[in-house]
C-alpha cells in the first residue's frame, strides 16, 4: 500500500446490494453454469424435491456482481483492478435459496493480509464475508471470498 491507497480495516463494510430471486434468473443461471437438476427448471421437479418454489442453483448470489460497481469496491480498497484475481470463493448456507426470496447481502472484510510469492514478489490477499439475509433478516448464505492482488512489476 502507498500512501494514496485508502485505509482498509477488518470489519469495514464495502457495499449492501439486495437482489430478488426470479424463477427466470433461476433458470438462466441454471442453464448457463450447465445445472442439470430439472428442480431448477421445472416446478413439479422442484415439489418432487421437496421444494415448494423453484431452488436457486448453489452460486446463484453471485448474479448481485451485476448489480454492484466491482471497480468502485476494488477502488476502495486500495487494489488495482489490473492486477487484481479471485483467488477463491466458497459459499455457506442456513438454508437454500429459492424463488420469491428478496436477499440483502452485506460484504465486509474479513482479513487484509500480504505475503511473499514463490516466485518473488508481494502479494496481497483481501478477504471479503458477504451475510445475505432474507426479508425477516434471518441469514441465509455466507460467501466469502479472497482477492489477490499481484505486486506491480
Amino acid at each position: 500500500m502507498n500512501s494514496s491507497t485508502p485505509a482498509v480495516h477488518v470489519g469495514q463494510t464495502v457495499d449492501t446490494v439486495t437482489i430478488d430471486v426470479e424463477v427466470g434468473k433461476i433458470r438462466e443461471f441454471a442453464r448457463a453454469t450447465h445445472a442439470r437438476d430439472s428442480a431448477y427448471t421445472d416446478l413439479d421437479c422442484a415439489r418432487s424435491a421437496g421444494f415448494d418454489r423453484h431452488p436457486a442453483t448453489p452460486t446463484h448470489v453471485v448474479v448481485a456482481g451485476h448489480q454492484r460497481d466491482q471497480q468502485a469496491f476494488v477502488r476502495s480498497l486500495g487494489l488495482a483492478i489490473e492486477r487484481v484475481v479471485v483467488g477463491s470463493v466458497d459459499w455457506e448456507y442456513a438454508r437454500p435459496v429459492v424463488a420469491g426470496d428478496s436477499l440483502t447481502g452485506t460484504r465486509q472484510v474479513v482479513g487484509d493480509t500480504t505475503k511473499e510469492g514463490k516466485r518473488g514478489g508481494s502479494m496481497r490477499l483481501v478477504t471479503l464475508e458477504t451475510r445475505w439475509t432474507d426479508e425477516s433478516g434471518e441469514l441465509v448464505v455466507t460467501q466469502r471470498e479472497v482477492l489477490i492482488e499481484r505486486g506491480a512489476a
